[in-house]
C-alpha cells in the first residue's frame, strides 16, 4: 500500500507547480497513457526508493473567495482524515495571511506528520522573510522555489522519512474487488444485496460512509475480498457531495484491488466525476466492470440499454473493452451478474499467454500489417512476449522502437483483445530494443 500525501494552503502559493515537479519526475519514467487526460490532481512520486501518492487539494476548488474559505477548510479536514502526511504550502511574498492561520489552526490539532512549506524562496532576502511563519505555530519549516526545485531535495527526505511503514498485508490470495463510485450512487446498497445484510447502513445523505471496510465474500462458487469505500460516516462530519472527497476516498481502495467495480446511478448518467474514477483505475492497469444502478427508476424502451451503453463507451475512448451491467440493487435484479462479470475480468487480468503462442500468432499478423516506415527507415518486429507483471503487459522486441507510434500501438492492442479475450482489462504494450 502506498502512502498518500496531500497539499494543502490557499490558491496561487504554488502548490500546483510542486505538484506537478514531483509528477513529472516519476511521469517522464512511465509510458504515457494513450487517449487519457491526466487527472492533474492526483499523482505517484516516488523518493529514494520510496513510492508515495499525492493529492494536490487546490485543484479541486473553484469559486469566488468567500466560497473558498469554506471550502478550503473542508479541504484541510479531508486532507486530516485521509492522508498519511500533509505538506502546508505558504508563499514568502504574501507573508502570513488570515487564511494562512486558519489552516494552521486545524493543522496544530493533528498527531500526523505536517510540514510546513514555505514557497517562492529563491535568494537570500526572501529566507530571512520566512521567518515570520514561525508565529503559526507548526514549528520547524522548510524553504523551497518549486519554479526550480531548489530545497525540494530536504524536504522529501524529511517526508519520506516521516512516512508511516506500510506493512505489507500478508493474505491468502484472494481477489481483491474494491466497489467505487461518487456519493449516492447506491455502493452500499449493492452490497447490502449482496451480502444479503444490512452491514451498511443506507441512508439518502451523501457520505454515509467514513472507511473503506473489507467483506470475505463466499457464494455461488464465487470467493473474493469485496473492499467498500462505504463504511460508516460520522453524522458531523457530513458535508456536501465533495467531487474532491469521493475521489480521494477512492484512491486507496483503487490502488489495492485487483478489479474496480464502479458503480453509477443510471438517472445521473456517466459524468465528469464517474470519469475521473474510471481513468484513475484505467491508469493504475485495474480491472474494470461498470454497472449502471436503479436501473429499475429509468423509463425504458426495447433499446434502451443499447443506447445507454453507447453513450457510455463513448466517453470511455479509447478503452472501450469494458463490461457495462445494468442493475437494480433495490430489487436485486442482476446483482450476481454483477459479480460473475468481475470474476471473469479478474480471470482476464491474470491470464498468461504462452510466449510460442504470441509469436506464432503475431508474426504473420505484423507481417501483413507492418508499422509504417518513418524517415525511410523500417521498423522490424522480431519477437513478442508477455511480461511477468500481475496485470497484461506485452513486449515486443524490434530494432527502431522509438519510430513506433501510438496507432500502431493501438493495432496491436486491438489484436491481442481480437484473439485473446481480455475484456475489462487495461493492456500495455511497449516497444522495446532487441
Amino acid at each position: 500500500m502506498s502512502n498518500i500525501v496531500a497539499i494543502v494552503g490557499r490558491p496561487n502559493v504554488g502548490k500546483s507547480t510542486f505538484f506537478n515537479r514531483l509528477i513529472q519526475r516519476r511521469e517522464a519514467i512511465v509510458d504515457a497513457v494513450s487517449g487519457v487526460t491526466r487527472d492533474r490532481h492526483y499523482g505517484k512520486s516516488d523518493w529514494n526508493g520510496k513510492e508515495f501518492s499525492l493529492i494536490d487539494t487546490g485543484g479541486y476548488v473553484l469559486g469566488s473567495d468567500d466560497i473558498f474559505e469554506a471550502e478550503i477548510d473542508k479541504q484541510v479536514e479531508l486532507a486530516i482524515d485521509e492522508a498519511d502526511a500533509i505538506i502546508f504550502m505558504v508563499d514568502v511574498e504574501s507573508g502570513v495571511t488570515g487564511m494562512d492561520e486558519d489552516v494552521a489552526n486545524l493543522l496544530r490539532k493533528v498527531s500526523k506528520p505536517v510540514f510546513l512549506v514555505i514557497n517562492k524562496v529563491d535568494n537570500a532576502k526572501r529566507a530571512e522573510d520566512a521567518v515570520e511563519f514561525y508565529s503559526l505555530g507548526l514549528g520547524e519549516y522548510y524553504t523551497i522555489a518549486s519554479i526550480n526545485g531548489s530545497g525540494t531535495g530536504d524536504l522529501l527526505d524529511a517526508l519520506v522519512k516521516a512516512l508511516p511503514e506500510k506493512e505489507e498485508v500478508v493474505e491468502e490470495n484472494l481477489p481483491r474487488f474494491a466497489v467505487v463510485g461518487r456519493p449516492n450512487a447506491g455502493k452500499s446498497s449493492f452490497i447490502n444485496a449482496l451480502i444479503g445484510e444490512n452491514r451498511y447502513i443506507v441512508t439518502d445523505i451523501a457520505g454515509t460512509t467514513r472507511d473503506s471496510i473489507d467483506t470475505k465474500y463466499n457464494s455461488f462458487g464465487f470467493e473474493f475480498n469485496l473492499v467498500d469505500t462505504a463504511g460508516i460516516r460520522r453524522k458531523s462530519k457530513v458535508k456536501e457531495d465533495l467531487e474532491f472527497y469521493s475521489v480521494m476516498r477512492s484512491i486507496r481502495a483503487i490502488e489495492n484491488c485487483d478489479v474496480c467495480i464502479l458503480v453509477l446511478d443510471a438517472t445521473r448518467g456517466f459524468d465528469g466525476q464517474e470519469q475521473n474514477i474510471f481513468w484513475l483505475a484505467e491508469r493504475n492497469r485495474k480491472g474494470i466492470v461498470i454497472l449502471v444502478n436503479k436501473w429499475d427508476l429509468v423509463e425504458k424502451d426495447n433499446k434502451s440499454t443499447v443506447e445507454y451503453e453507447k453513450v457510455i463507451r463513448k466517453q470511455i475512448e479509447p478503452f472501450t473493452d469494458v463490461p457495462i451491467v445494468f442493475v437494480s440493487a433495490l430489487t436485486k435484479q442482476r446483482v450476481y451478474k454483477a459479480v460473475e462479470t468481475a470474476v471473469e475480468v479478474y480471470n482476464n487480468r491474470s491470464k498468461k499467454i504462452k510466449t510460442s503462442k504470441l509469436n506464432e500468432l503475431f508474426l504473420p499478423i505484423i507481417e501483413s500489417y507492418p508499422p509504417p516506415a518513418l524517415k525511410g527507415k523500417y521498423v522490424k518486429i522480431k519477437y513478442i512476449m508477455q511480461l511477468p507483471t500481475p496485470q497484461p503487459q506485452f513486449a515486443f522486441f524490434c530494432n527502431l522502437p522509438q519510430y513506433v507510434k501510438e496507432p500502431y500501438k493501438r493495432f496491436l492492442e486491438n489484436k491481442l483483445r481480437e484473439h485473446f479475450d481480455f475484456h475489462g482489462v487495461p493492456i500495455s504494450v511497449y516497444m522495446r530494443k532487441k
